[in-house]
């Protein structure tokens, strides 16, 4: 026999949230695991005695967790979507008839806690993965990967010299279609940027450079099909600044065209995936520069959970010098593949180190001279210099010294035996294995977050 549903409203219903949820709902589950009582004596200080009662911190920290397990970024939907989802309501204890918070007043409280607060949330969720045997802490892999801001391209501003703009301009650069103001070209109403930062501080050289590329790119790009596209002009981080968003910095991957980012740069245990640190740093930076902040920050974090640290596993950006010789002075191991560029003295020199020289083909021997640093990347360096009379004889003279030069000089990184052991340890069986752990472990986590939230 056929049925039909009719449906009537009842005036009078009984129901229960924690009949409706299943048992082996996930937010169900997580409700009973998850603790967050910590944060009203974390948060108290931020509420005056008297006045109406604001949102519950847990109930915002909660909701903050429901946007990221859901990928939902906007509070307005993040609120219209909780309300129609009964396991989200149990999850953030409010009964059907009861209404959810305001959405504004989710964005005003983000805004009422400062950054140590959510720093302080970020180390408890940690210390309870701890607790519950996730975090090894011995092994830690790091990563970084541009996110884009939420800012237009359209709206970048011409940063302004001390002297007459025009002036200035007229003498540096010429002036690319995306700095004349065409029609169309979206303004910020207001300008958020600190007045240090709309004024150039590039260098004479700098912005020589600048110019050159400008000149290259106007002939290249201006008159080809598309030109005129969003993105398609060549910007620099000396020359451009963004209104709206002061801490975007222009960026650019290969192949890909040019944005506004912030550089995340992201720590994950290898035990179970767990992150144990992430920072948003400025994208025109780079990887090598953010590691010694990254291992500070880590470092106390893991030793405030008991954890020891041995392992530092990260790709070739991380390499430098300066970064293998501060990561031996915190007795961490590091396994960070060198640049290409790295060669430890010319080729078929063999290095001496009792008397810190070198030998050349021919048996000569080419000396320590002087310790020095490299003004286009302030990177330290040991300069190596044979005599003059040397080298006057030597069969191989013009190979070795070309046109002009009367002796042989040449310069090799200060930190040369940190490298070498960088190098043996990243070359060893173990080091292949650990390459392994860093594909595996953060670059999946990465790409989660990137991809998918």
């Amino acid at each position: 026999m056929q049925g039909k549903k009719e449906y009537q409203e009842k005036l009078f219903s009984q129901f229960q949230l924690s009949e409706r949820v299943p048992e082996h709902n996930f937010y169900r589950r997580l409700k009973e695991v998850l603790d967050l009582d910590f944060l009203y004596p974390l948060t108290k200080c931020y509420y005056g005695e008297s006045g109406q009662k604001s949102i519950d911190p847990v109930v915002f920290f909660k909701l903050c967790l429901v946007g990221y397990l859901e990928n939902i970024i906007s509070d307005r939907d993040l609120i219209q979507h909780s309300s129609m989802r009964l396991d989200i309501l149990y999850f953030l204890g409010y009964d059907i008839d009861e209404e959810l918070p305001w959405h504004s007043t989710i964005s005003r409280t983000r805004q009422l806690y400062p950054e140590t607060v959510f720093e302080d949330v970020f180390t408890r969720v940690l210390a309870m993965c701890v607790e519950k045997g996730m975090v090894s802490g011995h092994t830690q892999a790091i990563d970084s990967a541009p996110v884009k801001a939420n800012a237009s391209m359209d709206t970048l501003e011409l940063k302004v010299p001390k002297e007459d703009l025009e002036a200035h301009l007229h003498q540096i650069r010429h002036i690319s279609a995306m700095d004349k103001e065409p029609a169309g070209i979206r303004k910020s109403r207001h300008n958020k940027a600190p007045k240090a930062q709309q004024e150039i501080s590039a260098t004479a050289s700098e912005l020589r450079a600048i110019k050159s590329r400008n000149k290259k790119w106007r002939k290249d790009q201006d008159q080809r099909p598309g030109a005129g596209n969003k993105g398609s002009k060549y910007t620099s981080n000396k020359t451009h600044y963004s209104p709206t968003d002061p801490d975007a910095r222009i960026s650019v991957k290969p192949g890909k065209a040019r944005k506004l980012n912030y550089m995340s740069q992201l720590s994950v245990d290898t035990g179970h995936h767990v992150i144990t640190d992430i920072k948003a740093y400025h994208a025109d930076g780079k990887d090598s520069q953010c590691l010694p902040d990254i291992c500070n920050r880590l470092e106390k974090r893991l030793h405030k959970q008991g954890l020891l640290w041995h392992n530092c596993i990260a790709d070739t950006g991380y390499s430098s010098g300066e970064n293998y010789a501060y990561l031996e002075e915190k007795g961490l191991r590091s396994y960070i593949p060198p640049h290409g560029t790295y060669k430890g003295g010319p080729y078929g020199f063999e290095y001496h180190k009792e008397n810190d020289c070198y030998t050349c083909p021919q048996g000569k021997t080419i000396p320590f001279k002087k310790v020095f640093f490299e003004k286009k990347n302030n990177t330290k360096k040991k300069e190596y210099r044979a005599l003059k009379h040397v080298c006057v004889d030597c069969p191989i003279r013009s190979q070795c010294l070309g046109k002009s030069a009367q002796e042989k000089k040449f310069t090799v990184t200060f930190y040369r035996e940190e490298y070498e052991r960088n190098n043996a340890r990243v070359n060893s069986p173990r080091g292949s294995y650990m390459k392994g752990k860093r594909q595996s472990t953060v670059e999946p986590v990465f790409g989660t977050l990137t991809q998918f939230l």
